[in-house]
């Protein structure tokens, strides 16, 4: 492996904990800023992939306004534990990463899955170009289906 190489992973790694930071922070502002200008937040189950910096922060902020359950309490706390990282390609101009998720609420285990990412090199750092997630599972008692 190649100096660059290494420095590339760690790069990349820096976003992905960059963004886990934001989520548990609740920071729409700086998670969206873990993407390219064109990137795009895909999830599984139906929900619209989310385009651009300014579209995640305002798509997650309103799916976190609005709750179909009024009398389901808000987590308060989120802890997102990122395991498995896996680089697929890496290339100086684009990286293809694989990594699984487990994510802790008041409740516990509350949900866990995939992230499948493609990020590009831009102002100086690594961002996401696409990120799919994909949820396995959700605890029965999970505060955030």
């Amino acid at each position: 492996m190649q100096g660059w190489e290494i420095d590339v992973r760690e790069q990349v790694r820096q976003t992905l904990s960059d963004y886990t930071a934001a989520t548990d922070r609740f920071d729409l502002h700086a998670l969206a800023g873990c993407f390219a200008p064109d990137g795009v937040l895909e999830f599984t189950g139906g929900v619209e992939p989310l385009k651009g910096p300014a579209a995640i922060e305002a798509g997650l902020g309103s799916a976190m306004a609005r709750d179909p359950d009024p009398h389901r309490q808000a987590p308060t706390h989120v802890r997102h534990h990122v395991s498995s990282i896996r680089f697929g390609s890496v290339n100086r101009d684009r990286v293809e990463v694989s990594s699984y998720f487990a994510v802790h609420t008041d409740v516990g285990l509350d949900h866990w899955g995939r992230y499948r990412d493609v990020l590009v090199e831009g102002d100086g750092r690594w961002l996401f170009a696409h990120r799919r997630i994909t949820v396995d599972a959700f605890a029965a008692a999970s505060l955030m289906r």
